[in-house]
């Protein structure tokens, strides 16, 4: 089968032929009909050898949307034929945090001597940038029949990092909320949705780039500006609720500083933002800032219920698996608005 795969680190991946894997024990074999693509995977491209305990070459794709096909002899062979997202959190379901149903945060994925452990599909194990990948046990699938697997597949990461950066704050969400989206690019946009889905009172955006502000404005922003500093002005009393999916040195701190009284701060993207925490730094009393990671199983179901309903919609553009080399440079370069969609051969 085809499959995108990084050979060497440092390096663009590669369009290889490999073995179509078989299932063995509990494990499914999912054939692939649409897979997403992601800046998580440039991050991983990019990393010196050593940075992280994944074994190459890797097939890389942690946003996967596809049919069970196959199963080992021990596996839970009702998923047969069913239409599926992956989630692609393999957490061991066993420590605390996979029994509260807090698989993102499961204790035996923490760093490795300093390196980054594997995850799951993707990002340590065979992803889903091939024509099937190998999904460990059932508990790691959500049924996603009735939504379109180009629209689906972005909710495995997209989807449910926005869903769950949102969902922790719920409490907060009412018709009187004011809420400030950074960054209204593949997950900003989806979170935006959420936000209205939850009942949020006002949404403002705000982006650099003219074509995701316009998106922003036809998602039904409240108001819509170029940067967090423009938009403190039209804030009042400050912001509820501040999603940062830039995380950049130039909207972490601003973010923060716009916080209303018991407001609060999720920083959902890595782009080198800092931040000095502290009672006594000038910050609205109660403050709280965040630093989600992706998100469980649970919400994933949620994303994709979200989907099935019509409450969430997701901007796509697809493109052939055979083009994923020339996709991710369109990525690195920032000329793609929304999520792009890789769909393998029939």
């Amino acid at each position: 089968m085809l499959a995108v795969q990084l050979t060497a680190w440092g390096a663009e991946p590669e369009l290889r032929e490999i073995p179509t894997p078989r299932p063995r024990g509990e494990e499914l074999l999912v054939r692939v009909t649409a897979a997403g693509m992601c800046r998580s995977d440039l991050h991983v491209m990019d990393a010196a050898a050593g940075s992280f305990d994944y074994p190459l070459p890797l097939t890389l794709g942690h946003e996967v949307a596809g049919t069970v096909v196959d199963a080992g002899s021990s596996a839970d062979r009702s998923w047969l034929g069913e239409q599926v997202v992956v989630h692609g959190i393999w957490g061991c379901g066993g420590c605390r945090n996979c029994l509260r149903g807090r698989e993102n945060y499961c204790l035996r994925l923490r760093p490795r001597d300093g390196r980054g452990a594997p995850i799951g599909n993707g990002l340590g194990y065979p992803g889903g940038l091939a024509e099937a990948v190998i999904v460990p046990a059932a508990r790691f699938l959500v049924r996603s029949a009735g939504v379109d697997p180009v629209l689906c597949a972005p909710l495995a990461d997209a989807g449910l990092t926005a869903y769950h950066a949102v969902r922790e704050h719920r409490d907060l969400l009412d018709a009187q909320s004011v809420c400030v989206v950074i960054g209204v690019g593949g997950l900003g946009h989806l979170a935006l949705q959420v936000l209205r889905d939850f009942g949020a009172g006002r949404i403002i955006a705000v982006d650099t780039r003219s074509d995701a502000r316009d998106m922003a404005g036809a998602l039904g922003a409240d108001a819509v500006f170029g940067d967090i500093v423009s938009a403190t002005a039209a804030l009042g009393e400050g912001a509820d609720l501040i999603l940062d999916f830039a995380g950049a040195p130039d909207t972490v701190a601003p973010a923060a500083a716009a916080l209303a009284p018991g407001g609060r701060l999720s920083v959902v993207g890595s782009a080198g933002g800092r931040l000095e925490a502290g009672k006594d730094v000038g910050l609205a009393a109660g403050w709280e800032i965040t630093a989600p990671f992706w998100g469980p199983r649970a919400d994933l179901a949620a994303v994709v219920d979200m989907a099935r309903r019509g409450a969430l919609h997701v901007t796509a553009q697809t493109y052939p698996l055979t083009a994923a080399v020339e996709v991710y440079r369109q990525l690195r370069s920032g000329a793609i608005t929304g999520r792009a969609v890789l769909v393998p051969p029939p």
